[in-house]
């Protein structure tokens, strides 16, 4: 399944798609390791969370500029 980082999913949506239980969704969300918007008595996550909880390194990568090594002209 693809993860659309615009598209907006369910906690149930997240637990299929991490293979996580519903009590691991609820810790992540209540440790804010997942940031999401509580509508009533459910939650909404964008992609761009579920991408960034998996991927942690390619928010920096983006931004990551390597230095010149030494030596090299």
């Amino acid at each position: 399944m693809e993860i659309k980082e615009t598209e907006i999913y369910t906690t149930a949506d997240v637990e299929k798609i991490l293979k996580i239980s519903p009590s691991t969704m609820l810790r992540l969300l209540k440790s804010d390791k997942i940031h999401a918007v509580k509508v009533g008595k459910q939650y909404r996550i964008m992609g761009r969370e579920i991408l960034r909880l998996v991927s942690p390194d390619a928010e920096q990568a983006q931004t990551y500029q390597p230095s010149q090594k030494a030596g090299s002209k």
